[in-house]
């Protein structure tokens, strides 16, 4: 059940944007399911306007907070973690698969649990970095179940408009006009548990690299079962699952088709940066889009 909230939210996010960010029809966006819907985004008497694709549903915002922390039992976080003094971050209620029938079983998995809300995770090292092997289903402010299925947040994981995955507000993240999120000049923890982070684009062309570069990196980082028509090798144990996405009207798109993932480089007041991969495609695509998009995490070890 949506709360009043999820409709101030997604009901006042059209008029602005459409002012503001409409007249960047940037044509380089990866190609995706669309409708012609736009819609808008409120918080605290802030609108964000936005007009843009369709996707289905949200879930309830918890109005309880929690700082991010994480026990890791079998591989170490190293570096310092930049938590952004501003993120109020909702305690998770969701449910967790136990099984991870989905990965690689020639991968020697690790494992990490998110002490905010003891979800376990499987980790992966690929290259110099480590990363989740799945994506992060911790409950924020502003982060939804694909339609509104709780199912959906155990297989998939949730997702986050952008300002709820670096950690911030919607009034605190811009509103089409310009204005930029405050991030720390490091790692941005954001809706990651404490040793971890969430990727910036920089990092994201590091674990590229090392898979044999962006243009078949897809292929290699999606999981080997799910994708309709285009399942990948997991080469890596990546295990990158189609998650679909979530869209400001309130709606959801493409699950079994496609995933996106965000990272913490911000573009501009309107556009943060993200990934892309797609089924029967084997490149991955960088690009960037609306931050009040719903897409997937994942987190990055300090």
């Amino acid at each position: 059940m949506r709360s009043k909230k999820r409709f101030v939210f997604a009901g006042c996010l059209v008029a602005f944007l459409s002012l503001a960010a409409c007249g960047d029809d940037d044509s380089d966006f990866a190609t995706r399911s669309s409708g012609d819907s736009s819609s808008s985004v409120c918080e605290d008497s802030s609108c964000v306007i936005l007009s843009g694709d369709s996707h289905e549903g949200s879930s309830p915002a918890s109005s309880s907070s929690a700082k991010s922390s994480s026990s890791v039992t079998s591989q170490s976080s190293s570096g310092e973690t930049n938590v952004s003094s501003s993120s109020e971050i909702a305690t998770s209620s969701s449910s967790r698969k136990t099984a991870w029938d989905y990965l690689n079983p020639n991968i020697d998995y690790g494992e990490m649990v998110d002490d905010r809300d003891g979800q376990t995770y499987k980790t992966v090292t690929i290259g110099t970095q480590v990363w989740m092997a799945e994506n992060i289903n911790f409950e924020a402010v502003e982060s939804f179940c694909y339609n509104d299925d709780v199912a959906n947040c155990s297989k998939y994981g949730r997702l986050y408009i952008w300002p709820a995955a670096v950690g911030k507000l919607v009034s605190e993240c811009g509103h089409g006009n310009g204005m930029t999120c405050l991030l720390p000049s490091g790692n941005v923890q954001g809706v990651c548990p404490e040793g971890w982070h969430l990727p910036s684009m920089a990092e994201w062309d590091t674990l590229f690299n090392a898979v044999g570069g962006q243009s078949t990196a897809a292929k290699v980082l999606k999981s080997t079962s799910g994708w309709s028509g285009g399942n990948g090798t997991d080469a890596f144990g990546f295990s990158a699952l189609p998650a679909g996405y979530w869209e400001v009207s309130d709606f959801y798109f493409s699950d079994g088709l496609v995933t996106y993932f965000w990272s913490s480089t911000e573009y501009d007041g309107v556009y943060a940066s993200y990934i892309y991969l797609g089924y029967g495609h084997d490149n991955a695509t960088p690009n960037k889009d609306h931050k009040y998009y719903g897409f997937s995490v994942r987190c990055i070890q300090d």
